[in-house]
């Protein structure tokens, strides 16, 4: 009696260690069958209608002549024009380039349609605040869109920066 008793407590131990071995090895090779995904790998479109905590309605692009009425309740600043600056420099200069002139001077602008000259003082005069504001956030026919990066405050002030370049 007391070898079956000896023998049952072995094989409870032995399915014990099995499923703890099976579990660790579960564990520990998750990581690398679980799908990785980097920053701006995928982008997930919020639900249409829906407004974040402390945002405003996004106007979508098919409606570009209602958010081109929009006014920019940003001042333009000096402080405003440095903030739109830096934000120019992450966001938009790898295609506008350094400069925001546009063409090929970005090191992306090479590998796709070349983009405007956003110095161009015809340009500014054609298009309204609203309308550059609409364009960061929701895109255009080429232009990714930055709504998911950027707070709409921070698009504003890349247009605030975008004003201050218009040649004279």
């Amino acid at each position: 009696m007391k070898y079956v008793f000896i023998l049952t407590l072995l094989i409870v131990a032995a399915a014990g260690g099995l499923m703890g071995v099976a579990l660790v090895v579960r564990w520990n090779d998750n990581m690398t069958q679980t799908p990785r995904i980097m920053p701006g790998e995928r982008v997930f479109r919020m639900p249409a209608g829906v407004v974040p905590r402390g945002g405003e309605l996004v106007i979508p692009k098919e409606q570009r002549d209602l958010a081109a009425k929009v006014p920019n309740p940003i001042r333009k600043t000096s402080e405003s024009i440095a903030i739109g600056r830096e934000h120019f420099t992450t966001f938009c200069m790898p295609c506008h380039g350094a400069e925001a002139k546009g063409g090929v001077t970005g090191p992306v602008a090479t590998k796709f349609i070349p983009p405007p000259d956003l110095t161009n003082a015809e340009l500014q005069k054609q298009r309204t605040d609203g309308y550059w504001h609409s364009y960061i956030v929701v895109g255009g026919a080429v232009m990714p869109s930055y709504g998911e990066a950027l707070s709409s405050e921070e698009a504003w002030h890349i247009v605030n920066f975008l004003r201050s370049l218009a040649r004279q």
